[in-house]
């Protein structure tokens, strides 16, 4: 019996000092909002400057630091109560919000309780998610680098009512100049790289002190994109399937279907790689991706090669029932050789010595002419002119050097 007493009365004992505690706690937060004004500045005077500290952890936390002389109190007083949690729509807070904010939202995804500190300190930390506008380039895609930065600023105090400053580290008593990484909240993406995190307070002064955007806190982030995915799925098969149009020149010329196929296969698989690349690549006509232009001079040669099958192949099917030879090509080619072989002693005389079946004769089995092809009546041009009589003015009209040719045949026969 005398055991349960003592247990009794150190339970009342207990739960009295609990209760004394938690009365303790109600009178300073009754004595510390007693007379209290959320909607003033934390100053004893209208010139003084409230210092706000600002630093960004990467895991969507922003903490600002601040002194508000109001909330004064010494935790000897309080039966050691060290901090006081107070919700953040009955204190002051400095209106810091995102400059650059993308989507118009300017509000904290949650409205946490500000922490009272003994000497007035106060300390908030509200969770966010930042959006800002960032300048995309993609220049050496999926090679690139990108730096991202959040602007932030306050909405209505210039610079002589609130200081905006970088936190203080504890350890090193100097500024945080980085964003803050948290290694046991974070998770590393596996499409970027963090590479750089800086961070640093801007001041315009050909704005003035007076004007709302004179200091600003940026902080910065500069990512770099990994390319093994890129590098596997896109780049290496496009350049496998590039190499693959140089292969058209090492076809026998009696294939001219196959290359063609060969060509403009090629052609459509670079097409569908572009479409591919086009739907990673941001949406942005500031540059042009180096794989882009890559892909577009691979589908010009591609281009090229499938016209230059085309008429290769158009060249080769021509027969002379389906195509004439045109007089330029005529002239060139019947006269060219009637030239060589006046020159080099093969005809014993001139075109006109030896006449049109002579020359017409000898390229007959190369260039392929026949009088069907050119549209002249008979099985072969050079029967055609055996068949006629010469005249003074030529076969028919038709050259006057032709006749004047047969004849000199006629007279050598004699």
């Amino acid at each position: 019996m005398q055991g349960l007493g003592l247990l009794f009365c150190a339970l009342l004992w207990e739960g009295g000092r609990g209760a004394s505690g938690g009365n303790e706690e109600l009178r300073l937060y009754e004595k510390l909002f007693a007379n209290y004004d959320k909607n003033t500045r934390p100053v004893r005077h209208p010139d003084d400057t409230v210092p706000v500290q600002i630093m960004l952890t990467l895991t969507n936390l922003i903490s600002l630091e601040w002194v508000d002389y109001r909330l004064n109190y010494s935790n000897s007083e309080f039966e050691g109560i060290r901090s006081l949690r107070v919700p953040s729509d009955m204190v002051w807070l400095p209106d810091i919000v995102l400059e650059n904010n993308i989507d118009g939202q300017f509000e904290i995804a949650y409205y946490a309780n500000v922490l009272v500190y003994p000497g007035g300190a106060m300390y908030w930390l509200p969770p966010a998610i930042y959006r800002s506008t960032c300048a995309i380039e993609v220049t050496y895609f999926p090679f690139d680098w990108q730096n991202c930065s959040l602007v932030f600023q306050s909405q209505t105090y210039s610079a002589n009512e609130v200081e905006l400053q970088l936190s203080i580290n504890e350890e090193t008593a100097r500024p945080f100049d980085e964003i803050d990484i948290d290694p046991a909240a974070f998770t590393e993406n596996g499409e970027w790289a963090i590479r750089h995190r800086p961070a640093w307070k801007v001041l315009h002064p050909e704005l003035g002190r007076e004007a709302l955007g004179f200091q600003e806190i940026r902080f910065s982030l500069i990512i770099q994109r990994k390319p093994l995915f890129y590098v596997i799925n896109i780049i290496v098969p496009c350049v496998l399937i590039s190499s693959l149009v140089v292969l058209v020149y090492f076809l026998p010329a009696q294939a001219g279907g196959q290359k063609c196929t060969l060509s403009i296969s090629v052609l459509l698989a670079q097409t569908v790689f572009l479409f591919l690349i086009a739907q990673k690549v941001p949406e942005t006509s500031l540059s042009v991706p180096l794989i882009g232009k890559y892909l577009m001079f691979v589908m010009g040669v591609a281009t090229l090669i499938v016209m230059n099958c085309v008429i290769v192949l158009n060249v080769s099917l021509r027969t002379p029932n389906t195509h004439c030879m045109s007089e330029q090509l005529k002239h060139v080619s019947v006269g060219g050789r009637a030239q060589w072989g006046d020159e080099g002693g093969r005809g014993g005389g001139s075109a006109r010595d030896l006449g049109v079946e002579g020359v017409l004769g000898r390229g007959r089995g190369d260039l392929g002419i026949s009088a069907r092809g050119c549209g002249v009546k008979g099985t072969s041009l050079g029967g055609e002119l055996e068949n006629r009589e010469p005249t003074e003015g030529g076969i028919g009209g038709t050259h006057p050097g032709w006749g004047r040719g047969a004849q000199g045949r006629e007279e050598s026969k004699a």
